[in-house]
């Protein structure tokens, strides 16, 4: 006896049992990595590669081996192995090895592969079978030396009963048997809750992880499957329905087992996530007793294994077919049935052109290992056999080698994506064989270039088969609405994080706010189901916005032109108030909404609004609270109206009833009772002038004229004098005021930039009689000498022209100091004294009046007695 097998017999022996969602295969993994080396046998290609992806991450891809029939991936130094069962390399000595789902072994097609791993695979240091409960007594008897350990369920698993597919909750999988059920079950589910996931056992695996995936993303929320799903998926399950209890075995129909039940309810919940299980209305409730032994975990156990001989006689292929039908040794084994590979090797055995080539026990070996070239299309043995004949006939004519031609035109006449799902199917099926064959390293030359041609064509079938699949089970939409819409039940409906609502699992238009744009493509009578089925499914949304809507903080909200926004879509629109600061809203129109929503929207959009406001224009808002004398609160209440600048002229006996309390007050708020006007400089930021420019256009009904930039003094009005009649109101608005060129155009001057001129020119006049442009007066503006004509008009200066040429300035009705005679030295004649003012006729001037005049006639003020603005 050999090293190793001394080592083996040595070894432990552990079987792991328990139900599905136990945690058997990462126990079996992690102890695996615990080794020097190991191998992992998996019932599922599937299986094999998720696993090997994960240790992969683990350990690396140097470290790592995946040897499946279509797929090997063996670097030099690999030292685990992910397989399936079937293809494990049981003669390379590891450390540890592990089968996962041992009970197969009592699986009639696949049983007699599982049962030799369990009597002749071992590791040297450790030795692990995963399965079911039910093959303890079996295994016991086999493998007498094995240590069981038990591991329970992490989540629970309950019955529900009976469901309607409309009614099944989502993330649930319903389980059929056949392709047409599949189909028929899906097609349905797609109209009721708006698509579906498929899986079935055909697909190939690419094709089924891209289904999968897209049921894990939550792009769907069910999925429809054949029993492929009971093995080996691991899935975000919560609910699994069987629509049908029975399935076809390749013999006949029969009921499923209590353990197949288990197997394919246990899918649902993960790991400490509970799951449920039940049926479709359609065939009724389970038996109580199958309940209980599906929810307890407890079923019959097993009291045989399938058992194939695996000493062959390959002397000549009658006595290989003989070797296969021994009678198995132990009564705890029966007898598999004829296997794909066996009757295969039935049909070629007849054949004379077959059995003159085989003739010695090499030959029969070969003809032995091309018969196991896996039929993945399911048809008539006869069609598989005729294939593989010609496989066999080629190696034994081609020195062991097949013929690259006539490799090549097998793939060409499968490289089409075209056709329906039927034809893709059958054409992966194919390939999947071709691929098997291509992984034979001994039958062709420069097998990687046939390996990666047969891949890449199974990969472009399996995509255009996903493809196909979720046209039809997900993408359709009119007719399926149009069909939903003459029944009463409930309409489906929900509205993606973008915007998009889907009715039934089929885009019909946007939710823009509480507003229903309709999809541009739907036209005409296309548009009538659509909008109807929006209707009716969406009749829940609203009131989930609304109040989403009444719960959101004002971050959440905006100002944009005149509409207000919410999350970036527009909600409600600006109107015209009772005052400049209190503008009304109106609701955008929804055909969603009715009277008391719309007015829940408005209060709320109102509330916002009113705390912006209140927010930005705070100094405003500021001077409304305080306290004055009856004039007081009239000039406040006008300079309110004009949004913060007022001219000071029109106001100047207001201004004189105001106490030495209500100056004071008002300059605490920071009013400026100016010699041109009245304003709040504390206005002058960007977004005050951006609102303050919005809440007037709405007030004076107009468009919102083009703004002045940052920091702008004096701008011309062109285009706001073609937007609004309104031009002086416009520029108060703004903090601006306004003066007339005398072609017309308008000049707006900032408030408090007015206010320095004023001043500046003042000094100047009173210390000279007359005052001269200079580059500092200008720049107090920014104006050029003809714009500042026109400001030193509006302040009531005159242009004079000099005698030698020159240009100066004064105030009208002051007095200008008399000239001398350059040459004499005396004083101006009695023609350059300024004229007397007439008297005025009429009622006498009131005391009040004489001490008014008397009280400004030298200050700044007396200027706006003449002041000239244009409308003034």
């Amino acid at each position: 006896m050999s090293l190793f097998a001394q080592a083996q017999d040595k070894a432990q022996v552990t079987a792991v049992l328990g139900p599905t969602n136990t945690g058997k295969t990462y126990l079996a993994i992690d102890r695996m990595l615990g080794h020097s080396s190991g191998m992992i046998g998996f019932p599922l290609r599937l299986l094999a590669r998720e696993n090997y992806e994960r240790i992969v991450q683990i350990k690396g891809a140097a470290q790592v081996a995946l040897v499946t029939g279509e797929e090997k991936i063996v670097p030099p130094g690999a030292r685990y192995f992910c397989c399936t069962v079937e293809s494990m390399p049981v003669d390379r000595p590891v450390s540890f090895l592990a089968v996962d789902e041992i009970q197969l072994c009592a699986d009639p097609e696949r049983g007699h592969i599982f049962t030799d791993r369990l009597l002749h695979a071992r590791g040297f240091a450790e030795t692990m079978f995963l399965g079911a409960e039910t093959i303890r007594p079996v295994l016991q008897a086999l493998v007498p030396e094995a240590i069981f350990v038990t591991r329970p369920r992490f989540s629970t698993l309950s019955y529900t009963g009976p469901q309607k597919l409309t009614r099944l909750p989502p993330r649930s999988a319903v389980v059929a048997f056949s392709a047409s059920e599949v189909y028929a079950t899906a097609e349905l589910l797609r109209r009721q809750r708006g698509g579906t996931a498929v899986v079935l056992g055909a697909l190939s695996p690419r094709t089924r992880n891209a289904q999968v995936a897209m049921f894990e993303a939550g792009e769907v929320d069910y999925l429809v499957a054949t029993d492929a799903i009971g093995m080996g998926l691991n899935l975000n399950l919560d609910h699994v329905a069987f629509a049908k209890l029975r399935k076809f075995d390749g013999r006949g129909q029969r009921r499923l087992t209590a353990p197949e039940v288990g197997q394919i309810a246990g899918r649902a919940g993960r790991h400490m996530n509970d799951g449920t299980f039940g049926t479709t209305t359609e065939i009724g409730p389970l038996s109580d007793s199958l309940v209980e032994a599906v929810e307890n975990h407890v079923f019959p156990p097993l009291a045989f294994v399938h058992w194939r001989n695996p000493d062959l006689d390959f002397r000549d292929p009658e006595h290989l077919l003989k070797s296969l039908d021994r009678r198995p040794p132990r009564p705890e084994m029966l007898l598999a049935q004829q296997a794909d590979d066996q009757v295969a090797l039935a049909i070629l055995a007849k054949e004379a052109e077959i059995a003159a080539l085989a003739t010695t026990p090499a030959n029969v070996a070969l003809l032995w290992e091309v018969c196991q070239v896996p039929d993945f299309r399911k048809i008539l043995s006869d069609h598989h056999a005729q294939l593989l004949a010609q496989i066999y006939v080629r190696l034994m004519t081609n020195e062991g080698r097949l013929p690259e031609d006539w490799v090549a035109a097998q793939l060409a006449r499968l490289e089409r994506s075209d056709g329906d799902i039927d034809q893709l199917v059958a054409r992966i099926a194919h390939i999947r064989t071709w691929t098997y064959i291509t992984h034979r390293g001994d039958w062709l030359d420069d097998v990687e270039h046939w390996q990666d041609r047969a891949r890449a064509i199974e990969d472009a079938l399996s995509d255009a088969l996903h493809e196909r699949l979720t046209q039809r089970f997900v993408d359709r939409r009119a007719a399926v609405l149009v069909r939903r819409l003459r029944g009463d039940g409930e309409l489906i409906g929900a509205v993606r994080k973008n915007g998009e609502v889907v009715v039934e699992g089929e885009f019909v238009g946007r939710f823009a706010g509480f507003r229903f744009e309709l999809d541009e493509e739907a036209k005409g009578e296309d548009a009538r189901p659509l909008l109807a089925a929006a209707r009716r499914a969406l009749v829940g949304e609203i009131p989930r916005r609304i109040k989403q809507l009444e719960q959101d903080n004002d971050g959440a909200f905006a100002l944009s032109g005149n509409e207000i926004t919410w999350r970036g879509t527009p909600v409600a629109r600006l109107q015209a108030g009772d005052t400049a600061l209190t503008p009304g809203i109106e609701v955008l129109h929804s055909d969603f909404l009715d009277g008391p929503a719309r007015e829940r929207l408005r209060k709320r959009c109102m509330l916002w609004l009113t705390r912006h406001i209140q927010a930005t224009l705070k100094p405003l808002i500021a001077v409304q609270k305080a306290e004055l004398s009856a004039p007081g609160r009239g000039l406040l209440f006008q300079l309110v109206e004009a949004l913060g600048t007022l001219p000071r002229r029109p106001l100047s006996a207001q201004i004189a009833l105001l106490t030495k309390a209500d100056r004071k007050a008002l300059a605490a708020l920071g009013v400026r009772l100016g010699a041109a006007s009245l304003f709040l400089p504390r206005l002058q930021q960007p977004r005050m002038l951006q609102l303050r420019a919005r809440l007037w256009a709405l007030r004076a009904g107009c468009e919102e004229p083009p703004l002045p930039s940052v920091g702008t003094k004096l701008f011309e009005l062109t285009d706001a004098a073609s937007l609004t009649r309104d031009v002086e109101g416009f520029c108060h608005a703004l903090g601006f005021r306004l003066a007339t060129r005398r072609s017309g155009a308008p000049l707006a001057v900032r408030a408090d930039v007015l206010e320095r001129l004023s001043r500046e020119a003042y000094r100047l006049s009173a210390e000279n009689g007359s005052l001269s442009l200079t580059a500092e007066l200008c720049k107090l503006a920014e104006a050029t000498e003809a714009d500042m004509a026109v400001l030193l008009f509006a302040l009531g200066y005159r242009r004079q022209q000099e005698g030698e040429g020159t240009v100066s300035y004064s105030r009208r009705g002051a007095r200008a100091k008399p000239r001398q005679n350059a040459a004499a030295g005396v004083a101006a004649t009695a023609e350059n004294k300024p004229a007397k003012r007439p008297k005025k006729r009429g009622r006498k001037p009131s005391r009040q009046s004489l001490e008014d005049e008397k009280r400004y006639a030298d200050s700044p003020f007396a200027v706006l007695r003449n002041l000239a603005l244009s409308g003034k």
